[in-house]
């Protein structure tokens, strides 16, 4: 029995003492990442300082160092800011920085877009584009020099002069075509899209426009002038008809004037007084 009591004392003891060891070990690994180590930490820090910020980062989140006057701040964010990359490892993640000349990347050795002054080509950023490229100001890039583009011309336009197409023997006919693809700054200029040269026709008299209205025109007028000429030979004709039965009407007062005259100087006659 004591013993057994002398075993349960022993193993005990032994057990407080490991866990007293482990407990020291923990402290001296935190002693060596920072005195100041803090595990109630917010923003996405998985470790932190009081005075340098976030130590590490939780899963998936990149840890990034930024500058505060002559003190540098550990930063845990969901992706890298302009002008760093995300590298993954499997104990951490970072963000390190681009080249100079170079606004954002993808990695420190192919950039995506370039500051002020500089033009992107394949991932780099370059004062001067190469050879057979021009700098596009818009884009900021290094691009193909493109020429300019026609089509095919047109058919000739009938020949016409001054929009007319008949009542001349020598005018103008005119084709065209479209430009398909404008020039870049560097690109050769676009030709001309028309073309103009003399034609000669078979000379023949144009129809008069509203010829049909202007027919029917005519006719009224000649149908008014036909019926003022009717209207004035019947008017004409009325006035003779009227002259005539006067003239008629006067002839016949003269002749019963006439055949009343002689009995008149026959009762006028003087009385025979012999008898």
């Amino acid at each position: 029995m004591q013993l057994r009591l002398i075993s349960c004392f022993f193993i005990t003891l032994n057990f407080m003492e490991y866990i007293g060891s482990q407990h020291a070990s923990r402290v001296r690994r935190q002693g060596r990442m920072h005195p100041n180590v803090s595990q109630g930490c917010q923003g996405g820090c998985a470790t932190c300082s009081d005075y340098n910020g976030c130590l590490s980062c939780k899963p998936r989140l990149f840890f990034v160092l930024e500058r505060i006057g002559m003190k540098q701040i550990g930063v845990c964010l969901s992706s890298c800011p302009s002008g760093y990359y995300g590298t993954r490892y499997p104990d951490i993640n970072k963000c390190a920085k681009c080249k100079a000349d170079c606004d954002t990347c993808f990695t420190r050795n192919f950039c995506t877009k370039c500051k002020s002054g500089f033009y992107l080509y394949s991932g780099k950023c370059l004062e001067k584009c190469p050879d057979g490229l021009e700098a596009n100001n818009h884009t900021m890039e290094c691009t193909s020099i493109m020429h300019c583009e026609a089509s095919e011309w047109s058919p000739w336009s009938p020949c016409t002069k001054k929009g007319k197409t008949c009542g001349f023997k020598r005018g103008n006919e005119v084709r065209v075509r479209e430009i398909v693809q404008h020039p870049s700054a560097r690109g050769n200029p676009c030709p001309a899209t028309s073309e103009s040269r003399k034609c000669i026709v078979q000379r023949k008299r144009c129809q008069k426009e509203g010829k049909g209205k202007k027919n029917r025109e005519e006719k009224r007028k000649k149908s008014n002038k036909d019926e003022s000429k009717e209207t004035r030979q019947e008017n004409k004709g009325r006035a003779a008809r009227r002259q005539n039965r006067e003239q008629r009407e006067n002839n016949n007062k003269t002749q019963l004037k006439k055949r009343k005259a002689p009995n008149k100087e026959q009762n006028l006659a003087p009385i025979d007084t012999a008898h």
